[in-house]
């Protein structure tokens, strides 16, 4: 059982949109990862400061976002930032998904959020992109 607290970036210019998406994810996706802090912010500038500063285990981007929706941040972010973290993108309809591919994000969020699903694709993508352990 991990001990580690993964740092999750949640961007939306509405407060509400990151309090939804906190919620549904939770503060411990899994059982076998660690605890989780939040950073919101509301801004991109935010956004890119705090990728640049490093420290980021996962970013989830509100879609919908604006003047800047997370589609087009998480691109930027995949192409822009050398061993970028995970990205997860949520978006209002499923028929969305397939910008995501565009987006290169890891995965994807459809609203209304289901909290078990949400959960779990967070903790998946987390997994995937854990440093395996070393054992001697």
């Amino acid at each position: 059982m991990s001990t580690q607290t993964t740092r999750i970036l949640v961007f939306s210019h509405r407060p509400e949109v990151r309090e939804t998406i906190i919620t549904a994810v939770g503060r411990r996706p899994a059982p076998d990862l660690g605890r989780v802090d939040y950073v919101e912010v509301g801004t991109i500038a935010d956004v890119l400061y705090e990728m640049d500063r490093g420290g980021v285990d996962l970013a989830i981007l509100d879609g919908e976002a604006q003047p800047t929706g997370g589609m087009g941040l998480s691109r930027q972010l995949k192409n822009e930032i050398t061993d970028c973290p995970p990205v997860v993108v949520a978006v209002r309809r499923k028929d969305d998904r397939w910008l995501a591919t565009w987006s290169q994000a890891d995965a994807v969020l459809v609203h209304p959020l289901d909290p078990l699903a949400a959960a779990e694709t967070v903790a998946e993508v987390l997994r995937s992109t854990a440093l395996p352990v070393v054992r001697g």
